[in-house]
């Protein structure tokens, strides 16, 4: 049981370093106009791994703080996407739903949801704008279920978290 706890909590953590990384490496096209974020491709990694919900959020808030610079709306509502979007993934899952459908919450809920105090900080209308943001997470939503049948292939048959 300890051990169990371990091993969930080093994944996390490398999880979150891996999603954080991704931001540093991306942060030209993650907080533009399309905000094209290659690492919300990784909220698909709630599929087999429900308890990734709680990592995710917290790195994507941890993104924002480091790299956003719109302040603690930003910070906080990214803290809130973070969280719906594997815990919708989660819920899609547990209704069985096919794996293709981990897109959509990794597409909408970004894109409708950020620009939502986006807009108001910049100052543009959100209907431009989420537009924007929803066309930038087709690349990530596209790439969430391909790497979740990764993920799941690649631990299939081991000793599980």
């Amino acid at each position: 049981m300890k051990d169990q706890k371990v091993r969930k909590l080093a994944f996390s953590g490398m999880t979150i370093a891996v999603y954080v990384v991704l931001m540093y490496l991306t942060q030209s096209i993650s907080f533009g106009a399309y905000q094209i974020r290659i690492a919300t491709a990784l909220y698909a990694l709630s599929w087999p791994f429900p308890f990734l919900a709680l990592p995710l959020a917290l790195a994507n808030m941890l993104s924002n703080l480091l790299f956003g610079g719109m302040g603690i709306l930003d910070i906080a509502g990214g803290f809130l996407i973070g969280i719906m979007t594997p815990l919708t993934i989660n819920l899609f899952k547990r209704g069985r739903l096919p794996r293709a459908f981990i897109a959509l919450p990794i597409l909408f809920i970004p894109g409708l949801g950020a620009p939502t105090w986006i807009s108001r900080i910049l100052g543009v209308p959100y209907g431009p704008l989420a537009l924007s943001v929803t066309i930038g997470q087709a690349v990530p939503a596209l790439c969430g279920p391909a790497l979740a049948a990764l993920a799941e292939r690649s631990f299939k048959g081991k000793e599980s978290f």
